[in-house]
């Protein structure tokens, strides 16, 4: 009976874009509407990775990534592209809460989504989507 489920597979797929792309939209968009000041702020975490220069092009491109990477990977368009910037921005965070010594619950969300990321540069986004893999 559940392998039949199978066959909705590309369902499946959307209802995922759907919901991951909303929800980054939702958290970016604060973020990317805050301006230089928490750009700054956001990407100054990029000098534990060594990189000390332009702290607000960081914090912009992680709220960036947040909103219009969401945003296409919702429509499923430039999927992997999007994905690869997602996957990034969640792997920086994971470094992030790691290096800040967070616990498990802190760090393993954004682990998450590193994850869920990668694994859409391979799956692709289904048929239901611009891209239509």
């Amino acid at each position: 009976m559940l392998s039949s489920l199978s066959k909705f597979r590309d369902f499946g797929l959307l209802l995922l874009r759907l919901v991951i792309g909303i929800w980054f939209i939702w958290h970016g968009w604060p973020l990317l509407a805050a301006g230089p000041h928490k750009w700054t702020s956001v990407g100054s975490i990029m000098k534990h990775l060594e990189i000390t220069f332009s702290p607000a092009f960081w914090g912009f491109m992680a709220a960036f990534s947040q909103v219009a990477g969401g945003a296409l990977f919702v429509l499923g368009l430039f999927l992997r592209p999007a994905t690869l910037l997602l996957a990034v921005t969640m792997g920086v965070a994971t470094f992030e809460c790691l290096h800040k010594g967070e616990p498990f619950a802190k760090w393993s969300e954004p682990a998450a989504m590193t994850i869920v990321f990668i694994a859409f540069l391979f799956i692709g986004a289904g048929r239901y989507s611009f891209d239509k893999d």
